[in-house]
């Protein structure tokens, strides 16, 4: 017995594995409702995809009619594993990736310009072979992460009335005798300003009109969000509003593509075999589905009227086939997913994980808001693609990833999960 004993002491005793989360994943339960909006708006975009794609798909490429779906749907569920895979992790880890992904994003968008066009003019994709992808989708939520992470980090100077002692704010003064104080929420202004600036620069050198409008909207309401002087975004009114004036009544300032579609919004009789051919038949699309539509599969338009009637138009096809009511019930879901993120933002941790989350909703809800203009020939007809609706890998991709984001976001926000 006491041997026994003896031995029992002599032995060491085995150390018990403790099993111990990761600490870059997060903790908490997810916003289902949130959730919920987002799998409902990308299943009826897959269905209207490939309802309003069969025909123009038959014709270009090589009678295979479910050539967009097919892989849009492979997309689609990549797209959400990668949601909530990116649901699992800390959002405040992003902060690690806020610089270099800004400047990841300028390096693509150069690279786009130097490589030859892809289709006709446009230098906006890069083809890896396999699949193309565009590097403006990359940028708008590289903008996104970087203001939130920088205008988080500086909330202090953007916010205070402290003056700036950085050499540059010292040689102002002495060039100016003195005069004159530089505060570091000025300086804060202009450096935000610079970098949406270069952006959106680089954007429009794509001959991508509608994405430069969209990073620089999104700039202007990041820096709104990061609460920079409500009286410098008067200054940017006017200069928006002038910019606007100059450049509809002199579309010839602007490129040659962009300039012909401002001329076909203002004129309606514009040549309506080419620059209004396409607006024309939305338009035709709209009014002929009335209230309740011709039902799913019955659009006219789609059958090689609509050009392309999987990207840029396709709420056309939805409005036709479903109906005014419906339509307006697919837009009421964009409300709510937008209205459900800002919600989540509002009850954030953190000030970046409110801004991250309010930022990327309101993207959506811009780019949903212009398309629809778009289409309805409220605004010139730029190219912007429906968000969870329009064809495309990279747009479809990276949207889920943001909404995985926001996702990640309410783990930690103080709502009713």
């Amino acid at each position: 017995m006491a041997g026994n004993a003896q031995n029992a002491k002599s032995r060491p005793h085995k150390a018990k594995k403790r099993s111990r989360r990761p600490d870059f994943l997060a903790l908490g339960g997810i916003d289902v409702f949130f959730l919920l909006l987002v799998i409902a708006i990308l299943t009826i975009g897959l269905v209207m995809l490939f309802s309003a794609s069969y025909t123009y798909a038959f014709y270009n490429k090589k009678g295979d009619s479910t050539y967009f779906f097919k892989r849009q749907l492979v997309f689609a569920v990549v797209g959400v594993v990668c949601m909530l895979l990116v649901s699992k992790l800390r959002y405040d880890y992003l902060k690690i990736l806020a610089v270099p992904a800004l400047f990841v994003s300028w390096g693509l968008l150069v690279i786009v310009l130097i490589l030859p066009a892809s289709f006709g003019e446009f230098h906006r994709w890069i083809n890896l072979g396999f699949f193309t992808f565009q590097p403006s989708e990359i940028a708008k939520l590289a903008v996104i992460l970087f203001c939130a992470y920088e205008m988080d980090k500086n909330h202090k100077k953007i916010v205070g009335k402290s003056i700036n002692h950085s050499k540059f704010s010292n040689t102002v003064k002495e060039l100016s005798g003195g005069h004159i104080v530089v505060y570091d929420s000025f300086l804060q202004l202009l450096f935000y300003a610079l970098v949406i600036t270069v952006t959106a620069g680089l954007v429009y050198l794509e001959n991508h009109l509608s994405g430069t409008i969209l990073i620089l909207a999104i700039g202007v309401i990041m820096m709104y969000l990061g609460e920079i002087k409500k009286h410098w975004f008067v200054l940017i009114a006017v200069i928006a509003a002038v910019a606007i004036v100059i450049f509809v009544l002199n579309p010839q300032l602007l490129e040659k593509y962009a300039g012909a579609r401002i001329t076909a919004w203002l004129d309606k009789s514009y040549d309506p075999k080419g620059a209004r051919w396409q607006t024309n038949n939305s338009l035709y699309a709209i009014g002929s589905g009335g209230l309740f539509g011709t039902g799913l599969g019955n659009s006219k338009q789609k059958h090689l009227y609509v050009s392309e009637p999987q990207n840029d138009f396709i709420f056309a096809i939805v409005c036709e086939e479903l109906g005014f009511i419906r339509a307006v019930g697919i837009i009421l879901l964009y409300v709510l997913l937008v209205w459900r993120g800002v919600v989540i933002g509002l009850r954030a941790k953190d000030r970046f994980g409110a801004m991250l989350a309010m930022g990327i909703v309101f993207q959506v809800g811009l780019q949903t808001a212009l398309n629809i203009a778009v289409v309805t020939d409220t605004l010139p007809n730029t190219g912007i693609s429906l968000p969870f609706f329009s064809y495309g890998g990279t747009s479809l991709m990276m949207l889920l990833v943001e909404m995985g984001i926001v996702l990640s976001v309410s783990r930690y926000s103080r709502i009713e999960k």
